[in-house]
């Protein structure tokens, strides 16, 4: 009988879980084993990266996260093995060589594959066939020995009356029904179909209604070969499709591929060589072709989601990095129309000190009363910056804004805050236990102005999802969106760092070792005891035991400590160093605790050999040595300042070849949108955000930067701005 299965080699052995990601992530054996056994004691991401950078050889917290997902991976993929050959094993049919070949399986399906066969499925018309006894007529044709004679005169033997097999016809038909499925269940074949299909099809959309209008036009008559189409191309038609607005099929040749399933099985001309074709193709088109096309689409899915979820996150890094604005005394104002703007008025913590509405905008357009207002606040309160939400009425107020303060004779400022998330937290339980005597708009118009003073702070407070740096963020798969952004956010507040005495408690909860319960405990700790002034101190709050206070206490700064190096992200497991340290250079508390020491590298002299007397890796006494220079430092420091007082405002006051200084808001596969100003966005496609080629906008652009761009094209009708990043020699 032709044997279908190819199975890998008895005595084959799969490398181990350490061997696979020391060669995937090319790291020696040792470091691997290390950082796996640190992630499997429980300590954070954060933790790991900052504070045992001997054991992992310096892996950054990206790096971290990576290896930690792809550990998860070969984890869940080595108990389906488990599983599976459980199964097989108790239905009597597992060989060595199968254990062997699902044993070396690297993907998971592979291991799936492997495992169609011994399944069990539901009534099919196979199961019927072989119930009726038909196998041995389907292993007489598979056998192909038969060259002369009637395939009729062959199934004669095994028709049954009074069945659905009661004919030769009938009975040949069940024997073919068996061998079909035996095709579809073949793992080599599957994988190799898989491969082709994956390699030769092509992705074809087309309207279910031609005639209406919609997003989705350009796809209504699209293809595109699979293997090349663009991830956000992927997830457009997916959305069409979802939105009954598109048909989505995958095409392939069908003959390039039952052509090769005949080279496989049809070994020899025989009686029942034309049967067997057609037994090939309806295998193809009735069980395979169908899972084929879910395969290959799922897999294009999860391709395009994997690229929307990185983009997603390196954006939302981007913007959780955005320095605040230090000593900035807030006017923040919520646009709106009928209902007026929303003014909330902060101190430079953040502290509400008042809190109002004005009526610049229409119906109202009461720029009068909305200028004698803003003199007022200013004035009380000594205000010099005020922000503006980028919503609706956002033009007609920052025009007002910007006419009182040319006649203010005040030194003020103004910029556009991008409001992404601030209805979604102003509405939320957070926000009516933080601000329960104050309506949903007055709470929006306090988030802004806090985005602008300390945008980490305020943005923890908004699911990541909700913060609007990304595509097609509610079609992709929720759970790893979420489990990505929730890394990144832990990611910027840890290397951060977070003020213990002023930090809210949804801040709090991002740091490493610390839920959400805990965080609560220690505000509630904080407000019934006063101030910490000593990191251990936290041992005392409810709930935070010493392995959350290994996890977090690095990562916890108290300003003003008894103890100076509690204000740094030097870790309490190191002070003994530190201190040792601090003598040996002759470096008093108050020095560190004022600023730093400059020149502490020249002091101890050799770093090398300074580790070595103190019994600390290098990388630590490192980072140790950088803190005492320069204690608490925000790493956030580094990034583009924020741009205040724009030259437009209006999509109107636009005109082609005008230059303009921009902060880029968004990055997607397409390019990059950049607010200029106007309540719009103007977008820089891919191809004109570089002179030379490059294959994604995030290698030119990050959310939070500040680029030089140049208007290109106005379409004040559709409200859309076309720019480029890259100034053309005969101009615009």
């Amino acid at each position: 009988m032709f044997v279908l299965y190819n199975f890998t080699e008895k005595g084959v052995k799969p490398m181990t879980i350490p061997a696979k990601l020391s060669k995937e992530f090319n790291l020696p054996r040792a470091l691997t084993e290390a950082v796996i056994a640190l992630i499997e004691e429980g300590n954070t991401i954060p933790f790991i990266a900052r504070y045992r950078k001997e054991a992992t050889g310096g892996m950054d917290d990206v790096s971290l996260r990576a290896f930690d997902e792809r550990l998860s991976y070969l984890k869940g993929l080595e108990a389906r093995k488990e599983e599976v050959i459980r199964l097989i094993e108790e239905q009597g049919k597992l060989t060595e060589a199968l254990r062997a070949d699902i044993e070396s399986a690297e993907i998971l399906q592979r291991v799936e594959d492997l495992y169609k066969p011994f399944k069990k499925k539901r009534a099919t018309r196979a199961s019927k066939a072989r119930d009726a006894g038909l196998e041995p007529l389907a292993a007489l044709i598979l056998e192909q020995k038969l060259t002369t004679g009637d395939p009729l005169e062959s199934a004669a033997p095994y028709v049954q009356a009074e069945s659905p097999y009661d004919t030769p016809e009938a009975a040949l038909g069940g024997a073919c029904d068996i061998i079909a499925e035996r095709i579809a269940d073949d793992p080599e074949l599957t994988g190799t179909l898989r491969d082709m299909t994956r390699k030769l099809g092509i992705i074809s959309s087309e309207a279910v209604n031609p005639d209406e209008k919609t997003v989705y036009e350009m796809y209504y008559n699209f293809t595109e070969p699979a293997a090349k189409i663009l991830n956000h191309r992927i997830l457009a038609v997916n959305r069409g499709e979802k939105e009954e607005k598109l048909k989505v099929k995958l095409l392939v040749e069908q003959d390039k591929l039952t052509d090769y399933v005949e080279r496989r099985i049809i070994q020899r001309p025989s009686l029942f060589t034309e049967l067997l074709k057609s037994t090939i193709i309806d295998s193809y088109k009735r069980l395979m072709a169908p899972s084929l096309e879910r395969d290959i689409r799922n897999e294009l899915t999860e391709r395009a989601e994997k690229d929307a979820i990185e983009v997603f996150a390196k954006n939302t890094e981007n913007l959780l990095n955005t320095p605040p604005v230090k000593g900035a005394r807030v006017i923040a104002i919520d646009p709106g129309y009928r209902t007026g703007c929303k003014v909330a008025v902060l101190s430079e913590t953040g502290k509400l000190l008042d809190y109002t509405t004005i009526y610049p905008t229409a119906p109202r357009n009461d720029v009068a009363g909305t200028e004698r207002t803003l003199q007022k606040l200013a004035e009380k309160y000594q205000i010099n910056v005020i922000v503006i939400g980028n919503g609706t009425a956002s033009r007609e107020t920052e025009e007002a804004v910007a006419g009182w303060i040319k006649k203010s004779g005040l030194s003020v400022k103004s910029t556009i805050v991008n409001e992404a998330g601030a209805s979604v937290y102003s509405a939320s339980k957070l926000a009516s236990a933080e601000y329960p005597d104050l309506d949903v708009t007055t709470r929006g118009a306090m988030s802004l102005g806090r985005r602008l003073q300390d945008p980490l702070a305020e943005l923890v407070k908004i699911p990541p999802k909700s913060i609007g740096v990304g595509q097609y963020q509610h079609d992709i798969n929720q759970s790893a969106l979420e489990k990505s952004l929730t890394g990144v956010v832990e990611n910027v507040v840890n290397r951060v760092g977070v003020d213990l005495n002023t930090a809210s408690a949804s801040l709090l909860g991002y740091v490493s070792g610390i839920n959400a319960a805990v965080a609560g405990n220690i505000v509630s700790y904080r407000e019934e005891n006063g101030s910490f002034t000593d990191r251990k101190q936290l041992k005392k709050v409810p709930k935070l035991g010493e392995k959350a206070f290994k996890q977090c206490a690095g990562f916890l700064r108290i300003r003003g400590a008894k103890n100076p190096l509690d204000g740094t992200a030097v870790h309490p497991e190191s002070y003994a160093a530190a201190a040792e340290i601090l003598k040996r250079a002759g470096v008093s508390h108050k020095e560190l605790a004022t600023g730093g020491v400059a020149d502490i590298e020249k002091r101890v002299g050799d770093a090398k050999k300074l580790a070595e007397e103190l019994g600390v890796g290098l990388p630590t006494l490192r980072d140790i040595l950088a803190e005492i220079k320069k204690p608490g430092r925000d790493p956030r420091e580094d990034a583009p300042p924020v741009i205040f007082n724009r030259a437009v405002r209006a999509i109107e006051d636009l005109t082609v070849g005008m230059q303009l200084s921009g902060t880029v808001r968004n990055v997607v596969d397409f390019g990059a949108f950049v607010d200029i100003g106007v309540k719009q966005d103007g977008l820089v496609h891919i191809s004109r955000m570089s002179d030379r080629f490059i294959r994604h906008p995030s290698e030119v652009a990050a959310v939070g930067d500040t680029v030089t761009v140049w208007v290109t094209a106005v379409d004040k009708e559709k409200g859309k701005i076309g720019l480029s990043m890259v100034r053309e020699k005969n101009g615009f």
